[in-house]
């Protein structure tokens, strides 16, 4: 299925399962402007870590700064050809909770993404952090 609102096509690999909550690659074809963004953290107005021990919480603010930063560099979330979503966890019910927000906020536009739970991320109490790649007009 191509997304024509944007230059990212999303790729399903018939001989790999469809159980998978995302595609398995993108492909841009179309000229345009590569968007790398830093990890997305969750931090507020004054940059402060917010829902302190909620893995959901935190992902949720996670995803309204990665929009804030996509549009400050001309993207949207249909733009993004790829993600990576860390969790300070090695618990797999944590990794589960921050994609149900991820994959949420991303809708049908179901991206290639990689997520992992790592021992430790850059802020104090932070759980969830989300890096993005993304392709803008040019």
């Amino acid at each position: 299925m191509t997304d024509h609102s944007s230059a990212v096509e999303l790729v399903r690999a018939p001989a790999l399962t469809d159980a998978a909550p995302y595609a398995y690659a993108s492909v841009v074809e179309r000229p345009g402007r590569l968007v790398f963004t830093a990890g997305a953290c969750p931090l507020d107005d004054e940059g402060a870590v917010v829902a302190v021990g909620d893995v959901a919480g935190q992902a949720t603010r996670v995803m309204e700064n990665l929009r804030e930063a996509l549009a400050a560099a001309g993207c949207g979330l249909r733009d993004v050809a790829r993600t990576t979503v860390y969790v300070a966890s090695s618990e797999r019910a944590d990794l589960v909770a921050a994609w149900q927000v991820v994959s949420a906020a991303f809708g049908e536009h179901d991206v290639p993404s990689t997520l992992l739970g790592v021992a430790v991320l850059g802020y104090p109490d932070q759980l969830v952090e989300v890096e993005a790649v993304a392709v803008g007009a040019r």
